[in-house]
């Protein structure tokens, strides 16, 4: 089925990659690798919303204090709770097709936009900058007003909004073992990696490879 006019493929965007970035991953990616995809077999590492928020407090998109309230909330509004967990992973799945195809179809991208605007307009509250208590480090906070659950996403949309603002979904992929379900951002200087993980895909690709020469060569 021939693609759509909004569909229309950026073809030289890989030609010309942005400089190299900075070896580091990004929350957005790292919120998409938890679903069932990237983690099988072990499964959505978000099978409940205890295992949402254990998440956002492990990447400190969620300080302690915080934690414990919203927790606490959970217990006196269990459907609330539910129904962040669904919108949460409504949230990721824009966001894994914005990684594996929003650099490639600007319908993609747009819808990814759309979904973003949608959490960043809905959360009301304070955006401030505090130091983190773990690093000393200073980090931008959302302290929402009102509704206990909201603003959960706005640390997982805003380091996606980054990604775009910043030109790097071309160098956004997913891993290129058929098997795995990763996306990570490349920081090589030349902009070629291809595995999430060269100690783990990659080794299995150099394996592969490795028994296919050895079978030929008898």
């Amino acid at each position: 089925m021939p693609a759509s006019a909004t569909d229309t493929r950026r073809a030289d965007s890989r030609d010309r990659l942005p400089g190299p970035v900075p070896p580091r991953t990004r929350l957005w990616l790292d919120f998409v690798n938890t679903d069932a995809a990237a983690q099988m077999p072990g499964g959505d590492l978000l099978r409940d919303f205890e295992a949402l928020l254990a998440w956002l407090r492990q990447e400190a998109a969620v300080d302690e204090e915080r934690g414990a309230g919203i927790r606490r909330r959970a217990v006196l509004q269990p459907a609330a709770a539910a129904a962040t967990l669904v919108d949460a992973r409504r949230v990721r799945a824009a966001l894994r097709a914005l990684a594996e195809r929003g650099d490639t179809y600007d319908k993609v991208r747009d819808d990814a936009v759309i979904e973003i605007n949608r959490v960043l307009g809905r959360s009301a509250g304070t955006r401030r900058l505090d130091p983190d208590p773990d690093t000393g480090r200073y980090v931008h906070t959302f302290v929402p007003t009102g509704d206990a659950f909201a603003g959960l996403m706005i640390p997982i949309v805003e380091s996606a909004a980054d990604s775009l603002i910043g030109n790097e979904l071309p160098r956004v992929r997913r891993c290129a073992d058929p098997r795995c379900h990763r996306v990570f951002l490349d920081g090589t200087k030349n902009g070629m990696r291809r595995w999430c993980d060269m100690g783990t895909c990659g080794n299995r690709a150099k394996a592969a490879r490795h028994r296919a020469r050895h079978g030929d060569a008898k």
